[in-house]
C-alpha cells in the first residue's frame, strides 16, 4: 500500500543532530517541514549510539576515578567498583531524557515525523519504506539528505564473532572484559581506551600512525600518551594488525611495530574503531543523478548538491568532519539558504575537535606543525595546569597545559590547544577568539574569574605578549 501524505517547504531524511536540527530551523522559520527518521525516536547516531551514551559511560568512569582518590579530597570511602547494570541504567536514563526532549521541539515548530526509510523517488519525491506492506510518498520543494554514518567494519575482520565489536556494541557490554585491544587512536578509540581501563580493564591501544589522536597537536598527543601510560593503558603506535583470528576464549592478534618486530597479543575482545562509512547506498542518489567520491556527497558552500533544491548535510558530505555539532552548523547552513538568508559557510579551520577521555584533548584552528607548513611565522606559548590554583582542587597531580599559537607579526591567534579536566568546555571561548580573529593582546587582557581552569587560557595568551604570571 502506498499512501500521499502532503507537499512541505522542506523534506528531511534523517533525525540526526543535522537533520533534526535542520527540521527545527525549518519550523522556527515558518516552513512546511517534515522529518524522515527510520529509528522509533529522533537524535540519530550521536543520541542513540554515540557522542551521548559514549559521555555517560564516561562520567561513570570519571565518578570511579574519583572515588578511588576520594582520600585525597578527605573522603573515604571502601573499595568504589563499578556496577555495569546500574552504568548502563544511568546511560539510558540520559538518553531517553534527550530523546524526548528532541521530540518536544520537533512537535513545538511544527515539524511533521514520518517513521521508516527515506530514499529519492524523484528531485521532489520521496519515498519511505514503513514496513514490508506500507510505503509512504512524500512531496517537497526541497530534499535536505542528513542519513548520517555508521561504524566502519573492514573486511580483514570476522564480524560473525561477538569477540570482534564496534562502538556500537561497546556501548551495550554488559560486563568488564579482562583484556582489550582498541584498534585505531582516534576519538571514539581513545575515548573507550579510557573508559575500559577505569572500569578495570587491561587495555592496549593500537594505532598505524606514529602517534595518539593524530589529527591533533603532536604535543598534545605526547601528553595524552604519558597520562594514559600513567594509568596503565598500553600505547603501540606506528603499529599495524597482520592478523585477528577469534577463538572460544577471545581474540588472536598479530601486530608488526614500525621496525618490522612482530608481537603476539592474546585479547578478549578486539574494539575496532577506525573510522564511520558514509550512509547514501540507499538514497538512490543516481535516479536524480547526483555522485559521490567514495560514497561521500559533494556540495557548495550553502550545503546544496549539483541538484539546487537538494541539500546534504552531516556525516555523509565530501570533505566534512565527522562530527555533531558540524552537521548541526550545516543543518542551519542549509535550511537559511533555502529561505533566502545569508548564510556563512563552514571554515573547516575553525571546527573545534573534541576527545572527552581522561584527561580530555580539544582544539580549534591549526596546529603548530601545520601554521608552519602553511608558512607563517609563529610565536607560541604552553602553559601548564598544575600551575593554577584551581589545579589542585580539582585533582591530584591534574595533567595538561593550554598552548596557544600566534602569528609572530601581528599576532593573531592561529590555533588553541587544551589538554586536561574539561579541556572539551574550555575550548569554546578559543572557538570565539578565532571566529573574531582575536589577538594575543586581546585575549591576555580579558579578565578570567579565579580560580578556575579557565584563567590558563589567560596565562597562555600572557606568555605571547610579555610573560605569564604564574610561572
Amino acid at each position: 500500500m502506498v499512501e500521499k501524505i502532503g507537499s512541505f517547504d522542506i523534506a528531511v531524511i534523517g533525525g540526526g543532530p543535522g537533520g533534526y536540527v535542520a527540521a527545527i530551523r525549518a519550523g522556527q522559520l515558518g516552513l512546511s517541514t517534515v522529518l524522515i527518521e527510520k529509528d522509533p525516536q529522533p537524535g540519530g547516531t550521536c543520541l542513540h549510539r554515540g557522542c551521548i551514551p559514549t559521555k555517560a559511560l564516561l562520567q561513570s568512569a570519571h565518578v570511579l576515578d574519583v572515588a578511588k582518590e576520594s582520600s585525597y579530597f578527605g573522603v573515604q570511602l571502601d573499595n568504589p567498583s563499578v556496577d555495569m547494570e546500574a552504568v548502563l541504567s544511568f546511560q539510558k536514563k540520559i538518553v531517553q531524557k534527550n530523546a524526548k526532549g528532541v521530540e518536544f521541539l520537533l512537535k513545538k515548530n511544527g515539524v511533521t515525523t514520518v517513521h521508516g526509510t527515506g530514499r529519492l523517488d524523484g528531485l521532489n519525491s520521496i519515498r519511505v519504506v514503513i514496513d514490508d506492506n506500507t510505503e509512504k510518498v512524500v512531496e517537497a520543494k526541497n530534499i535536505i539528505l542528513a542519513t548520517g554514518s555508521v561504524a566502519a567494519r573492514p573486511g580483514f575482520l570476522d564480524w560473525s564473532t561477538d569477540k570482534i565489536i564496534t562502538s556500537d556494541e561497546a556501548l551495550k557490554l554488559d560486563s568488564v572484559p579482562g583484556k582489550v585491544v582498541v584498534l585505531g587512536a582516534g576519538a571514539v578509540g581513545c575515548e573507550f581506551a579510557s573508559i575500559l581501563n577505569s572500569f578495570g580493564s587491561e587495555v592496549t591501544l593500537v594505532e598505524m600512525m606514529d602517534r595518539l589522536l593524530p589529527i591533533e597537536d603532536h604535543e598534545c598527543s605526547a601528553e595524552l600518551q604519558r597520562s594514559f601510560k600513567k594509568h596503565g593503558i598500553r600505547s603501540m603506535v606506528s603499529t599495524k594488525l597482520e592478523k585477528a583470528t577469534p577463538t572460544d576464549s577471545g581474540v588472536d592478534l598479530v601486530l608488526t611495530d614500525g621496525s618490522g618486530k612482530t608481537e603476539e597479543i592474546h585479547a578478549d575482545i578486539l574494539l575496532c574503531a577506525i573510522g564511520r562509512r558514509p550512509v547514501t547506498d540507499g538514497l538512490k542518489l543516481e535516479q536524480v543523478g547526483i555522485k559521490t567520491e567514495k560514497g561521500f556527497i559533494p556540495v557548495n558552500p550553502n550545503q546544496s548538491t549539483t541538484r539546487s533544491n537538494i541539500y546534504a548535510i552531516g556525516d555523509i558530505v565530501h570533505g566534512s568532519a565527522q562530527l555533531a555539532h558540524v552537521a548541526s552548523a550545516e543543518g542551519m547552513i542549509a535550511v537559511e539558504s533555502i529561505a533566502g538568508m545569508h548564510t556563512q559557510p563552514i571554515v573547516n579551520e575553525r571546527v573545534p575537535n573534541a576527545t572527552y577521555c581522561h584527561p580530555e584533548v580539544a582544539s580549534v584552528g591549526l596546529t603548530e606543525n601545520a601554521a608552519r607548513e602553511a608558512g607563517h611565522e609563529l610565536k607560541v606559548s604552553k602553559f601548564p595546569l598544575s600551575a593554577l590554583g584551581k589545579s589542585g582542587i580539582v585533582g591530584k597531580a591534574i595533567p595538561g597545559f593550554f598552548k596557544i599559537i600566534a602569528d609572530e607579526q601581528y599576532g593573531e591567534i592561529l590555533g588553541i590547544h587544551i589538554v586536561g579536566p574539561h579541556a572539551t568546555d574550555l575550548i569554546s571561548e578559543g572557538c570565539a577568539i578565532l571566529g573574531l580573529e582575536g589577538t594575543a593582546a586581546d585575549l591576555a587582557h580579558i579578565i578570567h574569574p579565579h580560580p578556575t581552569l579557565g584563567e590558563g587560557m589567560m596565562e597562555a595568551a600572557h606568555g605571547l605578549v610579555g610573560g605569564a604570571i604564574h610561572m
